[in-house]
């Protein structure tokens, strides 16, 4: 019988995952890639079988992002090019929520902009009943406002489900003095502060979800989803990507 200790134990109870639009398909490609979103769907798998309660909070950066539409002359407001991006997030949903439940993954997808015909209202009682009976809860729809990221969204529903952790999964691993792919020389953090981020405006969320973090001591992790297995370890508390927290 094998003693050792497990090293992906959970170490977090409720983790709110926020997913850029890039996991959906190829950087710099725009649509829906299956193979890319099975591959997220198979790591969320893992995770909530091990007990996780986990919500995850969509952008839609590979279909359009509502500020796309703001050079000058555009016949599109800007307000409306946010709203039409909040409904790309839906569409990034429905492709998860079709990718976990292809693997026996049972979710709900919650949408801030109401769409009974394909998704359930964002109500938070109701989306930590479902938390609590083992369901993946996708957030769709950033906050229903336009002007506001979907970070900041995730940074809200985080504090709101009262998560334990924010996983912010990009296509780096982790925060860097420099963009890492214009200066590869550029330091990576291995941990910073709230205060820090915000002080020397270093590129991991929006400041208003840094500072939405900061007031609820909300830890985030920035790291690489694309690394098969990441999202349980950071879930494991592994030492993987840039962990921020209050102190």
């Amino acid at each position: 019988m094998d003693d050792s200790p497990d090293p992906l134990k959970p170490k977090f109870k409720r983790v709110l995952l926020k997913l850029s639009g890039e996991g959906f398909g190829p950087p710099g490609k725009s649509g829906i890639n299956i193979d890319d979103t099975l591959q997220i769907a198979r790591q969320i798998k893992k995770v909530q079988e091990r007990g996780v309660q986990l919500a995850v909070v969509i952008g839609a950066g590979n279909l359009l992002r509502g500020d796309q539409f703001s050079a000058g002359g555009s016949v599109i407001k800007k307000t409306t090019a946010h709203y039409m991006g909040m409904l790309a997030t839906v569409l990034n949903g429905l492709a998860l929520q079709s990718a976990l439940e292809s693997i026996g993954c049972e979710t709900r997808l919650m949408t801030a902009m109401r769409m009974e015909t394909v998704a359930e209202p964002y109500i938070h009682r109701r989306a930590i009943r479902h938390l609590e009976k083992a369901r993946v809860v996708i957030l769709a729809g950033g906050t229903g406002n336009p002007f506001v990221t979907t970070d900041t969204a995730a940074a809200l529903r985080a504090c709101e489900l009262e998560a334990n952790i924010l996983l912010k999964a990009t296509k780096v691993d982790g925060v860097y003095t420099e963009d890492p792919e214009i200066n590869p020389h550029a330091q990576k953090y291995q941990k910073l502060t709230h205060a820090q981020v915000i002080r020397d405006n270093l590129r991991v969320m929006d400041a208003a979800a840094i500072d939405m973090c900061r007031s609820a001591k909300l830890p985030i992790l920035v790291f690489n989803f694309n690394k098969e297995g990441n999202i349980e370890r950071a879930i494991a508390g592994q030492t993987i990507g840039t962990l921020v927290e209050t102190n």
